[in-house]
């Protein structure tokens, strides 16, 4: 049985823990804030889930790598730092999944996203919008899975402006809307996430996958798109 090292003792670590064992992981250990500045309560893994804060992201992966630990990074909001990341990921040469939604929907909608952006390039009558729902604690806004929307768009060549609004309220697990709206009609993709085990039974997907691969990689590495 693979050793999962859970970064982040959150509601998303938890989860992450309770469903281990369904992936064939054993948890090796849980780090939080208090353990985190401390080398001894890093234990061995085969693999570490980061769901810890944006701010704890780029502490926590180099110190993950100078262990040899590949690493699935499931927070958000890190991203001004994912150049150094990168390069010190290739320097010690471990595998790191990050993606902006665990969810194996969400990866097929961005795939779509791409696709819709392409054929709305030259249809000059239709106006894109994005729009993301999340609960009331969330950090980062927009999310990064609408900027990944956005960012999916732009790659497709869609190069007209894109509205990206945001709502932060109760416990929206998350719900991400694409849009494109014309005079007389309008055409929308959403995703909504019922609860969070998506995020978690993704990740962990993820780690399984990561094991013994070096790189840099996605959910659509992950799963073949």
């Amino acid at each position: 049985m693979s050793r999962v090292l859970v970064v982040g003792r959150g509601r998303m670590g938890q989860l992450v823990e309770s469903l281990a064992a369904d992936y064939g992981f054993e948890v090796a250990g849980r780090i939080d804030r208090a353990a985190a500045s401390r080398d001894a309560d890093w234990p061995a893994a085969d693999v570490a889930i980061d769901f810890s804060t944006p701010d704890a992201v780029p502490e926590n992966l180099p110190r993950l790598a100078a262990r040899g630990v590949p690493v699935v990074i499931g927070t958000t909001g890190w991203q001004a730092h994912e150049e150094a990341l990168r390069a010190n990921a290739a320097v010690r040469q471990i595998g790191v999944v990050a993606a902006p939604n665990f969810a194996l929907g969400v990866s097929i909608f961005l795939a779509l996203a791409e696709r819709a952006g392409a054929l709305m390039a030259g249809q000059a009558s239709f106006g894109a919008w994005i729009h993301e729902a999340h609960h009331a604690t969330k950090r980062d806004a927009p999310s990064g899975t609408a900027l990944a929307i956005d960012a999916a768009l732009k790659r497709a060549g869609y190069a007209r402006p894109v509205n990206i609004a945001s709502t932060r309220a109760g416990s929206i697990p998350g719900t991400h809307t694409l849009g494109f709206d014309a005079a007389a009609e309008t055409l929308t993709f959403t995703h909504e996430a019922r609860d969070r085990s998506v995020f978690a039974r993704g990740a962990l997907e993820a780690a399984r996958w990561v094991i013994g691969r070096r790189g840099w990689f996605t959910m659509r590495d992950v799963l073949g798109l």
